[in-house]
């Protein structure tokens, strides 16, 4: 080198280092956890990156990962949504009803207090759309990826709509049959239920665009809090009509008399009401195009892909046909669900979303489906023989409408607003953390609550497990699975996760029931509130443990 050579050399070190400097200096400025979240909103695109030619994605879906959120994401939102709202009402309105079929069906003449369900009928009738929903989430998570999400979303909310009528129609002669028709249409109800749990949250994630694709899952997932809330308020209205209507006296007074004939109307219109907002989405359903991510990556049908999404984002968007045609051709990621590449590469992804999703769906369910029970042990409820049927009803529901309206709905959409700059794994952790405490809080020093004067603070903090929650795992298990799996997989590991959330709830709503039976040489039944609140809080201490590892083992798929 001679002179100038040292020289150039020299002026190009210096032109550089501002450059680098600057950098720096941007990383310096940057959050701490910046790249963390970043790195949880790449995880679809991360996924389905090696699916493209040259690690460059096709046109069509770089157009929905950029695109400006625009009143197409809320439409889909809301015919997404739609259906977990109704998915909501009809899971949880049973619990509304279930006393008022034990005062209607099976009432003992001469027994101090009203009638009541018998416990295998009790675990039949709130667990049997609990199993349905398990299958369906199996078979149509798994058929959203044979036949496309968009022919099998119609089916799914054709079923809801058939079975929540047909539940309120449970006619028959004797008490057993009535209990046995409704069980077969629930059971048949929340198959419909399950497949719509993979569908939606599959459809949300493939149009979202990658900058909020967390919040528009979760808020797809919210409705689920309107719907409860929802249930809850019809409940309300039903048997406020009926009681301004037949205002009969408690039990106590008259045993006979608290239970008028007209009764046996109020559970069947509070069923049935589920079938409404079901109907009035299923046109725009069938109106959404497939997804693009389907459409192109699954059935290699660029040019459909494309005029799918011109039409959504009103931009046109090339079809690359020869991209398809090379990704076809490349089998490297052509793996099945039970072979060793899923194994390595999606293994550990799959053991996390359905652990957790088991162990949460435990403590979640129980909770929901017996919060009368737990209300009741502590006195918030009063006792069945001060009311007659009708305003038992309306008690039951007067106090889970609070609940829902202060704790659980909030809940959701403080998810839906911090997802996307907190991230999957804080919020899941946080909120497992607090249910815990919570629980654990509720549950040592029990019978200090059940005073008179600490109920409202039994209550507050009851109110608290499901706020943390709904801004917690429930929502979070609901939508990782739907972010971390590739396309042609991605439904029938969101089904297959959901299942196993649902095996959690089966053993939460029939383990309830079994605990609160009476056993020899009981004096009484066992205490529902502390029960619950123990078990539930170790379920959640254990889940807590799971996420944590999961995330050390594992750290990328948050």
């Amino acid at each position: 080198m001679d002179g100038n050579d040292y020289k150039r050399a020299a002026i190009g070190h210096r032109l550089l280092r501002p450059t680098a400097m600057k950098v720096s200096q941007e990383k310096r400025l940057l959050p701490p956890n910046r790249n963390k979240i970043n790195k949880e909103r790449d995880i679809v695109i991360t996924s389905e990156n090696s699916l493209t030619m040259g690690r460059q994605q096709l046109d069509v879906l770089n157009a929905l990962d950029k695109a400006k959120t625009q009143w197409y994401h809320f439409t889909a939102i809301v015919i997404a949504g739609m259906g977990f709202f109704t998915d909501a009402y009809d899971l949880f309105c049973i619990s509304l009803v279930t006393k008022l079929l034990g005062r209607i069906y099976y009432y003992r003449p001469g027994s101090d207090k009203p009638g009541t369900l018998p416990p295998n009928v009790a675990a039949a009738v709130n667990g049997v759309a609990l199993c349905g929903t398990l299958a369906g989430q199996l078979f149509f998570g798994w058929l959203g990826d044979k036949m496309g999400r968009k022919r099998v979303y119609g089916m799914t909310l054709m079923l809801m709509v058939v079975c929540s009528v047909a539940s309120g129609l449970s006619f028959s002669n004797s008490p057993n049959s009535v209990m046995a028709t409704l069980c077969f249409f629930r059971f048949w109800l929340g198959f419909g239920i399950g497949g719509d749990y993979p569908l939606s949250a599959t459809i949300m994630s493939e149009y979202a665009n990658k900058k909020t694709r967390g919040a528009f899952i979760a808020a797809v997932f919210a409705m689920q809090g309107f719907g409860i809330l929802s249930g809850g308020m019809i409940a309300i209205i039903v048997s406020a009509a009926f009681q301004a209507k037949y205002d009969v006296p408690s039990y106590a007074e008259n045993h006979l008399g608290s239970t008028v004939q007209q009764a046996d109307y109020v559970w069947r219109i509070i069923l049935m009401f589920g079938a409404l907002p079901a109907v009035l989405t299923y046109y725009w359903r069938m109106k959404m195009p497939e997804t693009a991510r389907y459409t192109a990556l699954v059935a290699k049908n660029a040019k459909q892909a494309a005029a799918d999404m011109s039409k959504v984002l009103q931009v046109e968007i090339e079809a690359e046909p020869e991209k398809v045609e090379h990704l076809a051709k490349d089998t490297s990621n052509s793996f099945g669900l039970f072979s060793k590449s899923f194994l390595r590469r999606h293994g550990l992804h799959l053991l996390g979303t359905t652990s957790t999703w088991f162990l949460l769906d435990i403590a979640f369910y129980s909770s929901n489906l017996f919060q009368k029970d737990v209300f009741t042990s502590v006195g918030w409820i009063p006792k069945a023989e001060s009311m007659n049927a009708i305003q038992e009803v309306y008690r039951i529901a007067r106090a889970q409408t609070l609940i829902a309206l202060c704790s659980t709905v909030p809940g959701y959409w403080f998810t839906v607003a911090f997802i996307d700059h907190v991230g999957r794994f804080a919020i899941q952790l946080m909120g497992f953390f607090f249910m815990t405490v919570f629980m654990f809080a509720l549950a040592i020093p029990y019978h200090h609550w059940k005073n008179p004067d600490h109920r409202i603070g039994f209550v507050i903090m009851y109110s608290l497990t499901f706020f943390f929650s709904n801004f917690g795992p429930n929502a979070t298990t609901f939508v990782v699975p739907a972010e971390i799996f590739p396309a042609r997989l991605r439904s029938t590991c969101h089904g297959i996760s959901a299942a196993a959330g649902k095996a959690g709830a089966i053993i939460g709503a029939f383990g309830f029931l079994y605990a609160s039976q009476p056993r020899k040489g009981d004096a009484d039944k066992p205490d529902h509130g502390r029960w619950s609140s123990s078990r539930i809080g170790q379920f959640l201490f254990n889940n807590k443990a799971i996420t944590y590892e999961e995330k050390r083992t594992n750290g990328d798929w948050w």
